[in-house]
């Protein structure tokens, strides 16, 4: 038998690296096996079109120009004025910070919900178009492929701190973290675009010791400006946010609680939102009401959609039109959720839909899809 030379094992070694590049991964492979149904749905509905499809792609799949075009827009809404009432508001200064409100006064009644789903969906796809129409974005959301990056987030460039990033790591200070063990930061943010951003609103539910200042409102609405921190590690990357982790929860949720449930698991067990929230941790990451204050929040909400979809896309039919859950969070004295119920955004959308015009992609409001 010939003996097998050291070209001959690196030829076969690149050409299965190639071949698993080719493939993609186990996520891409639902995407795949689901689109026949999603474009099937796109053929029929009475909004969306193919030609006007926008495709929304994972930050590292984007070129250095389209990164610099998305983050010049985030910069652009962060230093554009606020359009709430500066009395009731006061804390409000930009019109980002008008996000931040709406999630803040909505908390109670977006999570742990029938509507968690598709009123953030409705809400990432609002900034979007913020982005586009007030600040002069030609892009579309990028999304955080959690499972891409789960063993080293902070070095993906999402987090590498470039100026391409979405900015980097917080200073490392001495801190307590309550959601994992202190990572290597939780100090200001020092590097990358964002580096000099204020965040105004809250905390409410800080998630971090040394917590941020005391906001001069219960409500966190009062003027609290301080530095964005963050303490990013793979501490539940690496074990919560893997490929197969997401792979696990689109395949064994058999119908939406189970899928929206798991999701959303916190404490003992972590699902990808929670985990993927305390991934950057700190503040104003780490705090469940003003979360938003950080801009990587929208990329990690394009990932929950992105996730939805192909949940939704094995057995589509089946899967749209359905909901469960409580009205308010994990049913304090609420009713159950119902498709007839409204996501109204105020400020920052100008029109108020029903849940069962939000469950598609490619119906009510939005024309969009994943690459």
């Amino acid at each position: 038998m010939p003996s097998i030379t050291p070209k001959i094992m690196m030829l076969w070694l690149g050409l299965f690296l190639l071949a698993a590049v080719v493939r993609g991964d186990a996520v891409s492979d639902l995407w795949d096996k689901g689109k026949p149904a999603l474009d099937t749905q796109l053929a029929k509905s009475k909004t969306c079109t193919k030609d006007k499809l926008q495709v929304r792609r994972e930050w590292g799949d984007l070129s250095a120009a389209d990164r610099k075009a998305y983050i010049k827009a985030v910069l652009c809404v962060t230093t554009s004025p606020s359009k709430l009432d500066p009395v009731k508001y006061p804390g409000a200064k930009t019109r980002y910070d008008d996000f931040v409100a709406v999630h803040i006064n909505q908390t109670l009644s977006i999570h742990g919900t029938g509507n968690f789903l598709s009123w953030h969906r409705y809400y990432t796809w609002a900034y979007e178009q913020v982005l586009r129409n007030e600040c002069g974005y030609n892009g579309t959301q990028p999304y955080w492929d959690w499972g891409r990056w789960a063993a080293s987030p902070e070095t993906s460039p999402i987090f590498d701190g470039s100026d391409t990033s979405m900015s980097g790591q917080g200073e490392k200070i001495t801190h307590q973290s309550y959601m994992s063990p202190a990572g290597n930061g939780g100090g200001c943010i020092v590097s990358g675009p964002f580096k000099n951003m204020t965040v105004n609103l809250g905390p409410v539910s800080p998630a971090i010791t040394p917590a941020p200042p005391r906001n001069p409102r219960s409500d966190g609405f009062g003027y609290n400006p301080r530095c964005l921190r963050r303490d990013i590690s793979n501490y539940l990357s690496s074990r919560y946010t893997r490929t197969q982790d997401i792979v696990a929860l689109i395949n064994n949720s058999a119908n939406i609680a189970s899928f929206q449930n798991t999701m959303q698991l916190a404490g003992g067990s972590m699902g990808v939102h929670s985990a993927g929230h305390f991934t950057i941790a700190a503040d104003p990451a780490g705090d469940f009401y003003v979360s938003p204050g950080d801009p990587a929040f929208y990329l990690h909400h394009a990932m929950i959609d992105r996730t939805w979809t192909i949940w939704q896309a094995q057995n589509l039919q089946s899967r749209l039109q359905v909901i469960a859950g409580p009205r308010s969070m994990m049913g304090m004295g609420g009713a159950p959720a119902a498709l007839t119920d409204e996501v109204n955004l105020y400020s920052v959308a100008d029109k108020v839909w029903k849940i069962s015009d939000l469950v598609s992609i490619t119906d009510g409001p939005f024309c969009y899809t994943y690459a």
